[in-house]
């Protein structure tokens, strides 16, 4: 079987293209169905953040596959396949594998080494096995990848800084000149991770801030979050009464998903003292004209791009440490797996001997009627004996290449001889 990895990111396609193709979390369980349902696919992973959706897959035929991926993510997004076209990525096996790597490591973010997108990939792998759409290939691999994103975090200098999106945006928000944040009051639309990592930086980047308002849809898992993080001027506020609290606020950071921007001009008309607004929404939360107020600067991703792209000038060695992580994990990963594959072959090739020797011994019995039953059982041991002579060279070839490229070859040749 073959490994594919099928999407659109941040790297590959415009921030438009990504705001449209991202799918709620309420879809995914949709999508992984359809994907089950697909007849090239074995195993299926849905991964769809605010900066990449995509499909890994265990699946026969590698064309076959990704047309049905391909087919998946028109369905779904409602993307037509023509828009899809030169911006869609397809891996490949090894190819595949080290994007899944690269991603849980945080070295294919926007802000490289952030932590959420490790949290969005174990969330999605952990729907894939709730709906049963995952076996052992891409179990295996995911936890693997999952804890090389662990590794590099706590083992290198990637995740010294700002490794957080949602700081990353709370910092380039408040760099913005001529506003005081002393006694301000900052509005977070959002109580998922992205929302809860902003709360956290706005308390410890911005301590001067006299309260933080978390507005949220769903308001007891926005009162959960607030008693965890256990600090007084955080408090909880309905969906209903985010216009009256951005009067009053200086800073409003979106983090929610929403199929409609929740904040239009109309609702800023009036405004006189300046405000910060960041979106880090997808699809956006904050209209276009939004941006066309005088009094309010507005943050989206194309701001924060920028920012990490300078930021990383001072990053390229904690970047190459991890890169080196990465790359030596992926490499121990690909030897076990081919090992393994070596291993089942050897089980296999053996099993197909010895079904050949047994089906022989079976179907010429009525020929050994006249010999004892001790010339039978030395008969039979002949056979059994000259079979695993026979099959022990190959055997062994197998297991020595395990691991290598001449393995794989021996592997496939293997299984084409004997049909296996």
């Amino acid at each position: 079987m073959t490994l594919i990895a099928v999407g659109i990111d941040h790297q590959h396609a415009p921030l438009e293209l990504l705001e449209r193709a991202t799918v709620p979390e309420h879809e995914w369980s949709k999508a992984l169905r359809t994907l089950a349902g697909y007849s090239n696919v074995h195993e299926a992973v849905f991964v769809s953040t605010c900066l990449r959706t995509e499909v890994f897959a265990s699946v026969d035929r590698f064309h076959g596959a990704v047309d049905e991926v391909t087919d998946l993510l028109v369905e779904i997004t409602g993307i037509s396949r023509d828009e899809f076209t030169d911006r869609l990525t397809v891996n490949f096996d090894r190819n595949a594998v080290t994007h899944l790597f690269e991603v849980a490591a945080g070295l294919r973010s926007m802000v490289p080494g952030e932590y959420e997108v490790l949290g969005q990939l174990r969330r999605s792998f952990e729907l894939a096995q709730e709906e049963h759409t995952v076996g052992p290939e891409l179990t295996l691999l995911f936890q693997r990848a999952l804890a090389t994103g662990r590794k590099v975090r706590h083992d290198t200098a990637l995740s010294r800084g700002s490794v957080s999106f949602a700081r990353t945006a709370v910092e380039v928000a408040l760099e913005e000149p001529g506003d005081a944040w002393d006694g301000a009051t900052a509005v977070v639309v959002g109580a998922g991770q992205l929302g809860g990592g902003a709360v956290r930086a706005l308390l410890d980047v911005a301590p001067s801030l006299s309260d933080i308002v978390l507005v949220n849809r769903t308001a007891e898992r926005a009162h959960e979050l607030v008693a965890t993080i256990g600090d007084p001027r955080v408090r909880v506020a309905p969906l209903a009464d985010l216009a009256a609290e951005t009067a009053r606020a200086r800073l409003v950071l979106m983090a929610v998903e929403t199929t409609e921007p929740l904040l239009r001009a109309p609702d800023l008309a009036d405004r006189i003292d300046p405000l910060v607004v960041v979106d880090l929404s997808m699809p956006r939360a904050v209209a276009a004209d939004v941006a066309t107020l005088d009094a309010v600067r507005v943050n989206d991703m194309e701001h924060l791009r920028e920012r990490v792209n300078a930021a990383l000038e001072g990053r390229r060695e904690a970047v190459a440490e991890a890169l080196a992580l990465v790359n030596a994990d992926i490499t121990h990963y690909l030897t076990e797996q081919r090992a393994r594959g070596a291993a089942a072959i050897v089980r296999s090739l053996r099993d197909h001997f010895e079904e050949i020797a047994d089906g022989e011994l079976e179907r010429r019995s009525h020929e050994l009627d006249d010999l004892t039953p001790e010339q039978r059982n030395l008969v039979q041991s002949l056979v059994r004996s000259a079979v695993a002579k026979i099959a022990h060279r190959p055997t062994v070839a197998l297991k020595d290449a395990a691991g290598t490229d001449r393995g794989s070859r021996l592997a496939d040749a293997v299984r084409q001889l004997f049909e296996l």
